[in-house]
């Protein structure tokens, strides 16, 4: 299974009718790229959805201990400032942040990038149109994104204003300044 891609340049479905067309199918995952190109993702299998899990459960046990933000899973979509759609396996994004935005925005895709974002690469992804998608996280205002790749146990660390880090099989991935004190375990992620 592959992501499709539609090129919706002669419609320009607007952002209410993107709203409708995701709520009116819950059973799809829907992006747009900053060109407006609806892209249709492909469910994860078992093993991918299961791991996942285990790394937002991490993230958002750490959350609750010291409440400094807002966690999101996959199901979260966020407009970037570029005009793109994007919804990373797993984000977060300051409590004051979070503040801010209207309420009504909030029941929809909040117009903000999250701090920090994770990809969990699934089988079916694609590693350069990921490793894009990560870019245009930072481009848009990340501070902090890791790509997960669980089959090459290969970890891009996407850091605000420095080259990529690749790391090799870590067991552990720190939060940095951004997650002050988190520390994923990648044993159940891998």
């Amino acid at each position: 299974m592959t992501n499709l891609t539609l090129d919706l340049e002669t419609v320009n479905l607007t952002d209410e009718q993107y709203y409708q067309l995701c709520i009116k199918n819950k059973n799809l995952r829907f992006e747009r790229n900053a060109n407006g190109d609806l892209i249709i993702m492909s469910p994860t299998g078992d093993e991918t959805s299961n791991r996942n899990g285990r790394l937002t459960q991490q993230l958002f046990n750490w959350s609750d201990t010291n409440e400094l933000g807002i966690v999101f899973d996959s199901s979260g979509g966020f407009k970037l400032p570029n005009g793109a759609e994007r919804s990373p396996d797993a984000s977060w994004i300051p409590l004051e942040k979070w503040q801010k935005i209207p309420l009504e925005e909030r029941e929809r895709f909040s117009n903000i990038c999250p701090d920090f974002v994770v990809e969990l690469m699934s089988p079916s992804d694609s590693l350069k149109a990921t490793q894009e998608k990560m870019q245009e996280y930072l481009d848009n205002g990340a501070k902090l994104g890791w790509l997960i790749n669980r089959k090459k146990r290969r970890v891009e660390i996407y850091r605000q204003g420095k080259e990529v880090e690749v790391l090799n099989n870590p067991s552990t991935l720190s939060g940095e300044d951004v997650l002050l004190g988190f520390v994923l375990k990648l044993a159940k992620i891998w």
